[in-house]
Parts: structure tokens; C-alpha cells; sequence
């Protein structure tokens, strides 16, 4: 099992930059496929980014691409980053890291899941 906690999320203007962290606990995080989703209200939570367990490989949904960089994940760290560019107000939701053991970035393909953090972006 892993255990996830997200945190640096916050309120932040329209254009600006805000990097999410998702810790990791246990020896076998390099075993995960790592990957972010985020839920605004009223919506279904969506799928924003993952990366793969050698890190080699990612993966971004269109709605963020060229704004957003899920980093090369720090394995010594057990820690894996969201780099948020150019935010838009349409960003605003809550953000979850997730892991799993399987490919694909649906959310039913993800087993374990952290609390969320808040990203309000503001016009």
C-alpha cells in the first residue's frame, strides 16, 4: 500500500504559476505510475497528468498541455511535482495525486488516492 499527500496548492491570479508536491510513503513507490486528477464542483473528477515508474514517460491531458509539467519524479524523495504555468480561472478544482500499479489514466485505473488540495484560481 501507499499512502499520498498533496499539498502547495492556494489561490493565485490568472496567469500565474503554482507547483503541487505529492509525498509518498513506502519503500515501493517506484513501483507506481503516478498520476494527477483534478474535480471542480459540480463536475467529474478528470485526469490532468501521470507519469510513468521509470519516469521516463509523460502523459498530459489536452486541456493542459504546454502549461503544465509533471516533473521527473524524485524516487529518493518518494515525491512527485505538478508545475502549474499560465493558470486559468478554469483550473480551479481540487487536486488529487493518485497511484497505481496498472496502466491507463482513467480514475477507476488508479488505486490509491491522496486527500486533495485546493487550486482557486482568480481573474
Amino acid at each position: 500500500q501507499v499512502q499520498l499527500v498533496e499539498s502547495g496548492g492556494g489561490l493565485v491570479q490568472a496567469g500565474g504559476s503554482l507547483r503541487l508536491s505529492c509525498a509518498a510513503s513506502g519503500r515501493t513507490f517506484r513501483r507506481y505510475r503516478m498520476g494527477w486528477f483534478r474535480q471542480a464542483p459540480g463536475k467529474e473528477r478528470e485526469f490532468v497528468a501521470a507519469i510513468s515508474r521509470s519516469g521516463g514517460s509523460t502523459y498530459y491531458a489536452d486541456s493542459v498541455k504546454g502549461r503544465f509539467t509533471i516533473s521527473s519524479r524524485d524516487n529518493a524523495k518518494n515525491t512527485v511535482y505538478l508545475q502549474m504555468n499560465s493558470l486559468k480561472r478554469e483550473d480551479t478544482a481540487v487536486y488529487y495525486c493518485a497511484a497505481t500499479l496498472r496502466l491507463g489514466d482513467d480514475v477507476g485505473s488508479y488505486d490509491y488516492w491522496g486527500q486533495g488540495t485546493q487550486v482557486t484560481v482568480s481573474s
